[in-house]
């Protein structure tokens, strides 16, 4: 959608965000930066459902990211990598705490020379 505030319009006030073990996205205004980098860095960016599976106030979304790396000093490369991120929900139906997944050498190998 190119609005990273939609995005984060799904977590609770003092949801959290980790990606890869990465530094702790806290608040809704972090994980929007979080979301607006990616979005920034694919123009043309989709992340596509691949399946949702719940269990109590739990949640794991399996995607697909594809997109272009054409934004400020991309390398005008295509990518498309899977990966998940796991939910716990508060009680609203909000995600309170968020944790994504990648392989993030693929990711990598895919900026540097394209997808094969």
């Amino acid at each position: 959608s190119q609005r990273p505030d939609f995005v984060s319009s799904f977590f609770s006030e003092d949801g959290e965000l980790t990606v890869n073990n990465g530094k702790t996205a806290k608040g809704t205004n972090a994980i929007t930066n979080v979301a607006n980098g990616f979005m920034e860095a694919f123009p043309d960016l989709i992340v596509s459902l691949d399946s949702l599976t719940t269990k109590s106030n739990k949640a794991r979304f399996y995607w697909t990211l594809t997109g272009t790396n054409n934004g400020t000093n991309g390398t005008g490369n295509k990518v498309k990598i899977g990966g998940f991120e796991e939910w716990t929900l508060n009680d609203n139906g909000l995600i309170q705490k968020s944790t994504g997944s990648f392989d993030e050498d693929e990711y990598n190998r895919q900026l540097e020379v394209g997808m094969n």
